[in-house]
């Protein structure tokens, strides 16, 4: 209860400094739009990279399961579209978590610890 009393202070205080809780949105935006976060699947034949935004930036497919998806048989291609899932899952949950943290970091500069813990019970999981 009194860390939320302190919290509350310390966002009051900050409501008088726009121009810095301005920066640090700022700075968040542009750590979001240059972090790049990787998931694979299991056994690593499919890896999937997204931003700090949540986007997807890339998908890399391995040869093995490239060549699997060519031969067109319907078992192949639905372990494909899961390996692919569950890498873009992974790399998302992780990217969830580093938010969470630029968000954390810019939050103890501001003067309110846990910022970004507070936030993420927001995100989905």
């Amino acid at each position: 209860m009194f860390d939320q009393l302190k919290m509350m202070g310390a966002v009051a205080g900050l409501l008088k400094n726009r121009d810095e809780i301005k920066a640090a949105g700022e700075r968040i935006q542009q750590r979001l739009e240059s972090m790049r976060v990787e998931g694979s699947s299991e056994g690593g034949l499919c890896r999937a990279v997204v931003s700090g935004k949540m986007e997807v930036v890339s998908i890399d497919v391995s040869p093995t399961m490239g060549s699997g998806l060519a031969q067109g048989d319907e078992p192949s291609r639905t372990l494909a579209c899961q390996m692919i899932a569950d890498a873009v899952n992974e790399a998302i949950r992780k990217a969830q978590v580093a938010v969470a943290e630029a968000i954390d970091e810019e939050g103890e500069r501001l003067g309110l610890p846990g910022l970004g813990e507070q936030l993420g019970q927001f995100l989905p999981r």
